[in-house]
């Protein structure tokens, strides 16, 4: 007599089906990275989903950029770094290069806990230049 198992329970061996809209995990699978291209928009958010099975590390980054026209006294800009809620960092600086480019750009790591997920906010704020690109990018180490 062939023995019978529960639709929700795999075989032996073979990895749980993962939650709707998500990719199965199985071992070996590569480290997750995640990415939120926000252009020259103010504000760029990146969500990291929950894994209810293991707490994940993340090296984070964050880089924005601006555009100068021409030399103008007291341009500046600022970027604004969130993580769960809590700021990770802050930083406003004059900005410089007329007709080229400046920036910002800040690292760090974080661990996300078993059946949570985590909400990376990155805000730019500027005086006397234009924002440029937003860009925040997590990798799991």
């Amino acid at each position: 007599m062939p023995t019978r198992r529960s639709p929700s329970r795999p075989p032996p061996g073979q990895p749980a089906p993962a939650a709707p809209g998500q990719p199965a995990r199985r071992p070996g699978d590569g480290p997750e990275r995640w990415v939120a291209d926000a252009g020259d928009a103010a504000q760029a958010v990146l969500m990291i989903p929950a894994d209810a099975r293991r707490q994940r590390r993340f090296e984070v980054s964050c880089a924005m950029t601006v555009a100068l026209r021409e030399a103008q006294p007291g341009a500046w800009h600022e970027l604004t770094v969130l993580a769960g809620g809590t700021q990770q960092w802050q930083r406003r600086e004059p900005t410089r290069n007329p007709g080229a480019w400046d920036g910002l750009d800040y690292r760090f790591s974080c661990s996300v806990p078993v059946g949570q997920a985590l909400r990376i906010v990155a805000s730019v704020s500027t005086q006397g230049s234009r924002r440029r690109s937003l860009r925040v990018e997590a990798d799991e180490i």
